[in-house]
C-alpha cells in the first residue's frame, strides 16, 4: 500500500495506489471498443513512483518561509511538497535548493491578492541522460534584474546538477503560467532526450511529456503502426504526417527509419525545438523533413499533403482535432490514422465521428497510465481505412 506524507491536503494524486486508470475512464473507453466490436482496452502502466521528469510547482508562502508544491483543491493556498514521490529526486533537491536561495537572498514569493512578490512558480524539467535540471523561475517582473542574487545563489547550490536557468516574466493577473518574455541565465538551450533513437530538444518554453519511460512505448507502438501502412511511392518510401508534433518526439523517429515526414506545429518554442532536432540528423534525413508551421486546420500546404500520405499521426491538445483537420481525415482518410488523446472527451466523440464517416474503422484502442495515481488518461486509437 503506497503512503504519501503530503495527502491529506494536496490533491495531486486522488488515486493513490489505485492501480490502473480511473474506473469511469476505462468504462468509456470499453464502450467504445464494444461499439467497433474489439476486446476491452489493454492499460500499460510503468513505475509508480519517481516517474515524473517535468512538473511545474507555485512559490508562495513569506520570505523567510516559501512554499514551493501545489494549489490546494479550489483554491490558490499552496501545498508544500518536499519530499514528493512520484516526483524525479532530482525535481525535490531543486525545490530544496531553490527555498534556500530564496530565503538566504531575502526574495520574496507571490502574493495572489496584492499582485505582489516575485517568484510565482518553478518549472523543472530533468533529463532523462544526465539526471540534471533545467530550471525555470517565473517571475511577477519585466526584467531578471531582481532575480539575479537567488539565481546566482541557486546555481551555486545545485552545481552540476543544474542543467540550465531561465526566467520568465510573468506581470498579469492571470492563472497562465507562463509569461512571453524569457531571459536565459546559465547553461544550456534545451533538454536533450533520446526517443526512438533520436536527440529530440527540448527548449523550456516547449510541451514534453512528463512520464518519459512510458511515453517511449506509445513512441514504438505508433511507429510500427504507421511504417506497416502500404507505402504509395514509386520508391516504396513511405509517406507520414505528424500533426501537433510538437518538437518532434513521435515524427523524428519515423524519419530516422527512413520515412519522408510532414510536421505540423503551431509552438514557437516547440518548432524551435524541432529545427534544433533536425539540424542534428544527417543531410539524406533532412531531405526527406518538411515543416508546415501554423494551425493545423488553416494550412493548404498540410490539407494538400495529406491527401498523399500514407499514414496520419495526429496528437492534439485536449480540446481534440481542428475541425477543418477532422473533416479532411474523415473525408479523405490515409491507409492508417494513429490518434493519441490526452483529452478523453474529445477522443469519444471524434473517433465516432471518424467512424461515421464510413472511410475508417476503428482497430485497435490502448489506454496507458502516462499518469499514475490520478484521474487522467493517455489513449492511443489506430484506424485503417475501409
Amino acid at each position: 500500500m503506497l503512503e504519501c506524507s503530503h495527502r491529506p491536503p494536496c490533491p495531486g494524486c486522488p488515486r493513490l495506489g489505485e492501480g490502473g486508470i480511473a474506473p469511469s475512464a476505462y468504462n468509456q473507453l470499453a464502450a467504445l471498443a464494444r461499439e467497433s466490436a474489439l476486446p476491452p482496452p489493454p492499460v500499460i502502466e510503468g513505475d509508480p513512483l519517481a516517474w515524473r521528469r517535468r512538473s511545474r510547482l507555485a512559490v508562495r508562502g513569506r520570505v523567510h518561509s516559501p512554499k514551493i508544491g501545489l494549489f490546494a483543491r479550489g483554491s490558490h493556498d499552496v501545498i508544500d511538497i518536499p519530499q514528493c514521490g512520484v516526483h524525479h529526486p532530482g525535481i525535490n533537491r531543486t525545490v530544496a535548493a531553490v527555498k534556500r536561495a530564496l530565503r538566504e537572498t531575502a526574495t520574496s514569493s507571490y502574493h495572489e491578492d496584492r499582485h505582489s512578490g516575485l517568484v510565482r512558480y518553478l518549472q523543472c524539467v530533468v533529463e532523462r541522460g544526465s539526471d540534471r535540471v533545467q530550471l525555470v523561475a517565473v517571475c511577477n517582473a519585466s526584467s531578471a534584474k531582481t532575480f539575479i542574487p537567488a539565481a546566482l545563489r541557486i546555481q551555486e547550490l545545485l552545481g552540476d546538477e543544474l542543467h540550465s536557468l531561465w526566467w520568465n516574466g510573468n506581470t498579469g493577473r492571470t492563472n497562465t503560467i507562463l509569461g512571453v518574455q524569457w531571459e536565459h541565465l546559465a547553461g544550456e538551450t534545451s533538454v536533450r532526450e533520446n526517443i526512438g533513437g533520436v536527440e529530440v530538444h527540448f527548449p523550456p518554453g516547449a510541451f514534453g511529456q512528463a512520464n518519459l519511460d512510458l511515453a517511449d512505448r506509445i513512441v514504438e507502438r505508433v511507429g510500427d503502426w504507421a511504417l506497416a501502412a502500404p507505402a504509395q511511392g514509386e520508391d516504396g518510401t513511405h509517406a507520414i504526417a505528424d500533426v501537433y508534433s510538437g518538437c518532434g518526439a513521435l515524427g523524428l523517429p519515423l524519419l530516422a527509419r527512413g520515412a519522408r515526414v510532414h510536421f505540423n506545429e503551431r509552438g514557437a518554442d516547440s518548432l524551435q525545438g524541432l529545427a534544433a532536432s533536425l539540424a542534428g540528423r544527417p543531410d539524406e534525413e533532412r531531405a526527406r523533413a518538411r515543416i508546415h508551421p501554423g494551425d493545423a486546420g488553416a494550412s493548404p500546404e498540410l490539407t494538400a499533403a495529406l491527401a498523399h500520405c500514407d499514414a496520419v499521426i495526429v496528437d492534439p491538445p485536449r480540446r481534440g482535432l481542428a475541425p477543418e483537420l477532422l473533416a479532411a481525415l474523415s473525408t479523405a482518410p490515409p491507409a492508417r490514422l494513429a490518434y493519441v488523446s490526452c483529452g478523453l472527451p474529445a477522443l469519444l466523440h471524434e473517433a465516432r465521428a471518424l467512424v461515421a464517416g464510413g472511410k475508417l474503422s476503428l482497430v485497435g484502442l490502448e489506454a496507458y497510465a502516462l499518469f499514475p495515481h490520478g484521474e487522467h488518461v493517455e489513449t492511443l486509437a489506430l484506424f485503417a481505412r475501409r
